[in-house]
């Protein structure tokens, strides 16, 4: 079983965070060409640096400790894995963190907090209630734009749909 110990780690790893795309409606699957753009940098860059450590001798692995598959480099099947597992399980819980920050039935919108730049132009997201614009408006801010400490930008009405 010890030999399964990595594996096993990158799996909890996997099934800790895999529940946020059908729960939560994160979409980080569906979008694949986006998924794909953000491992293959980190993929390409980890792998490289790790086979260099191995060849320089500053990197080892436990064969006890791993399933014993090497690839070219002598880098373990299980280090490649965790190379593409723990950043898609770090994009699960990004993605999640903005679908619960998000207000139901509103695009995200450039501004908002935890925005990544992919978020709907003003212009294209759908206007808000007058309601809203005026609760929006009558926000306090900081200085900066931001809100003051301590407040978390939501609404009240915000707070009550969540409990």
């Amino acid at each position: 079983m010890s030999r399964l110990a990595y594996l096993g780690v990158l799996a909890g790893c996997l099934l800790a965070a895999l529940w946020l795309e059908p729960i939560l409606r994160v979409n980080v699957f569906r979008r694949w060409r986006r998924l794909l753009l953000t491992l293959v940098p980190v993929v390409v860059v980890f792998v490289a640096w790790d086979i260099a450590a191995i060849a320089a001798g500053h990197w080892t692995f436990d064969p006890d400790q791993t399933t014993g598959v090497l690839l070219p480099g002598r880098l373990p099947l299980d280090e490649l894995l965790f190379f593409v597992i723990v950043p898609i399980c770090a994009v699960l819980g990004f993605e999640a963190v903005r679908a619960v920050r998000t207000p139901p039935g509103r695009q995200r919108l450039p501004g908002d907090r935890w925005s990544a730049g992919d978020e709907a132009s003003p212009a294209a997201s759908p206007a808000a209630s007058p309601a809203e614009a005026a609760a929006e408006a009558a926000a306090p801010a900081g200085g900066d734009g931001t809100s003051p400490p301590g407040d978390d930008g939501a609404s009240a009405d915000q707070r009550r749909a969540v409990r």
